[in-house]
């Protein structure tokens, strides 16, 4: 599994990498066949002098890929918040590929007769 963790108009700190990093051993305990996660923090300015944290995640499984995506006005609870959104949405995901195959009928045993009374 590869982890991309990169910042727009932001340096990410070792503490936020670490943080991210153990958020995300939440998910990839439920999930294995994860390829890679690229995790992308940033800050908007608006006008108003108002900031406002964001954080969008990619994560890459076998034959489907998820985008989520939060805002808050700190990074911490916008990290929160998108790993929540995440969870959820692999174990949405996680539901949906189980196995629902049933046994042919070559391979069901015969009930055996029972004698009458």
């Amino acid at each position: 599994m590869n982890l991309t963790i990169s910042g727009h108009h932001l340096e990410v700190t070792p503490a936020i990498r670490e943080y991210v990093k153990s958020k995300l051993d939440r998910v990839t305990r439920r999930f294995e066949n994860v390829i890679d996660i690229s995790v992308i923090l940033s800050i908007d300015t608006l006008p108003e002098k108002e900031k406002r944290q964001k954080a969008e995640i990619n994560l890459n499984l076998s034959g489907k890929a998820i985008h989520v995506e939060s805002m808050s006005q700190d990074l911490y609870a916008a990290i929160d918040l998108v790993i929540d959104k995440l969870d959820r949405t692999v174990l949405k995901h996680k539901g949906k590929i189980k196995d629902h195959s049933r046994e042919t009928i070559k391979h069901i045993p015969e009930p055996t007769p029972s004698t009458p009374v």
